[in-house]
């Protein structure tokens, strides 16, 4: 990916400010080491950076911004930048994505994570949820790779704000650092550092610019993300025997029904009874906002009371990622024969998009193999009874 010379000119601009501000304190914590990336892009003049999130990692912000960065620190080195940041998604749906969006790129040295706003506003997390879903993205990035270097960002919006400047800690970003902590990971904790400032007198919410940050809140996210690379004394000259060296994989997981073994499923792979279809929907005869990204991918689709499938798969945990749009409907879900469970696929936002979620059909299964028997119920709460899946989330 290149960053965009005009872009990257006018966000860097906003920078000025803020290179006289203070070191960040505790807002910026270092945590295990840094060193595997940087040897990496210096001694192998060539690496990969990934940036998994919801829209504000998919937005022209923080993210080209850190390349920037990098492209500067590291200029005879070849980077492969991995934009992976998908609108509205939670860390669940970042952990059953992750093979798909980064880890089938290859080896990925440096990895930049951020969920903590999507997870409070979109989602609605609960302290587990939270859990789960950033411990299986850590847990299976470090699997995969015990090598790569990671860095775990908390975003803000007005509600997580209102939280810090009471002097409480907002749930998602609470428990982010207890993943975080106990993997060793770096964070930056740019929602408290944001909330310290207004408080302060030394910054507003508009310069700040909101949920989805203006150039200067972009910037002072990435001028912390500096500010840890020098706490990893990446200023400092690289040791003539550094090599690669794997981080530490905490033996217990801090929730064993995390999703470190999450995973897509294509929905062609269920078997159907009746009423559901595998096709690209109308969209021009639904009513409600769609985004682009959608509109062309196949989905297993029902949209009458009664439609029925089934789906065999391994694991210990099912669910969908799907669109959830006016017409969204209610499922029932059954697994090996069990008594059916009532899944409202409504969001609170459905009722002007078809809202990409992550809906889970059924959790905390012994592992090995199971089969889920997915209907269609009778539904008075929307518009519709639709239910239209692009992948199955399996773990």
């Amino acid at each position: 990916m290149k960053i965009k010379p005009a872009l990257c000119a006018a966000l860097l601009a906003a920078l000025v400010p803020v290179f006289a501000a203070a070191p960040f304190g505790d807002t910026v914590q270092f945590r295990g080491h840094l060193d595997n990336a940087r040897a990496k892009f210096e001694r192998q003049k060539q690496g990969t950076v990934a940036f998994l999130g919801g829209s504000i990692t998919e937005m022209e912000g923080y993210r080209p911004l850190v390349c920037s960065f990098l492209q500067k620190r590291f200029p005879e080195t070849k980077f492969k930048f991995i934009a992976a940041g998908i609108g509205s998604t939670c860390s669940t749906t970042g952990a059953f994505r992750l093979d798909r969006d980064v880890l089938s790129e290859g080896p990925v040295d440096l990895f930049f994570v951020e969920f903590a706003v999507n997870d409070d506003q979109d989602a609605h997390h609960t302290r587990a949820e939270c859990i789960r879903g950033l411990e299986g993205i850590l847990r299976h990035a470090r699997l995969q790779n015990p090598a790569m270097d990671i860095v775990v960002t908390f975003f803000v919006n007005p509600t997580m704000l209102k939280t810090l400047q009471e002097g409480q800690v907002p749930l998602t970003i609470a428990a982010h650092t207890a993943v975080a902590q106990h993997y060793q990971i770096s964070t930056i904790n740019l929602a408290k550092e944001v909330a310290d400032e207004i408080t302060a007198g030394q910054l507003t919410w508009k310069q700040y610019g909101g949920v989805h940050p203006a150039p200067f809140g972009n910037a002072i996210a990435a001028k912390m993300i500096e500010e840890l690379f020098a706490r990893a004394r990446w200023d400092q000259p690289l040791p003539a025997d550094a090599k690669p060296a794997a981080h530490a994989l905490p033996p217990a997981p801090l929730d064993p029904l995390n999703y470190a073994a999450g995973r897509f499923m294509d929905p062609k792979l269920a078997q159907i009874k009746q009423g559901w279809k595998l096709e690209i929907p109308d969209w021009k005869k639904l009513p409600g906002s769609k985004r682009s990204r959608y509109t062309s991918i196949p989905m297993l689709c029902a949209t009458t009371p009664g439609a029925e499938a089934t789906l065999d798969f391994e694991g210990t945990a099912i669910g969908a990622f799907i669109v959830a749009g006016p017409d969204a409907g209610i499922a029932e879900a059954s697994l090996d024969g069990g008594p059916f469970r009532t899944v409202d696929l409504f969001h609170s936002y459905s009722q002007g998009l078809h809202y990409p979620r992550t809906v889970l059909l059924g959790a905390e299964l012994k592992p090995g193999k199971h089969t889920l028997t997915l209907r269609i119920a009778a539904n008075t709460k929307s518009a519709g009874h639709a239910m239209r899946i692009m992948q199955f989330t399996v773990n």
